[in-house]
């Protein structure tokens, strides 16, 4: 079911627990409001939808990859960049970095290691922030 997108800072700002198999519905819902803002979005974190899950979706070419529990376990390459996001007026500055690691898993909860680089790794930086309480 496509979501509202959440712009209430103070609830923005905390921390998402981590997600269990009875949090599939979150990841359906990610998927849904993520496809309705497509033109304008290319990643969700949970909370942006109203959910303090560790839940983020993230467009990697022609798809759109659910990771559950993600945490960025190597990083190199740091630069600032300016970032915009659905949830919140303002383009900020950021400090990402060009190449990481995620540990994560899929939306059948199956684990995963992998690297990325570039916009896609920038993405999912973005929107581990969101699971941190991190506003950008």
């Amino acid at each position: 079911m496509q979501r509202d997108i959440v712009k209430d800072r103070t609830f923005l700002a905390r921390k998402s627990a981590p997600a269990t198999v009875d949090d599939a519905a979150v990841i359906t819902d990610l998927r849904d409001t993520l496809a309705a803002h497509h033109d304008d979005c290319v990643g969700m974190a949970g909370n942006m939808i109203g959910s303090l899950t560790r839940i983020i979706i993230v467009t990697m070419g022609e798809e759109d990859v659910v990771m559950v529990n993600p945490v960025i376990v190597k990083r190199s390459g740091m630069y600032l960049t300016k970032e915009g996001c659905l949830s919140l007026e303002d383009v900020t500055r950021a400090k990402r970095y060009e190449n990481i690691t995620v540990a994560w898993q899929d939306d059948s909860f199956h684990r995963h290691v992998t690297s990325y680089s570039g916009w896609v790794a920038q993405i999912i930086q973005h929107e581990v922030d969101h699971l941190d309480g991190i506003l950008v």
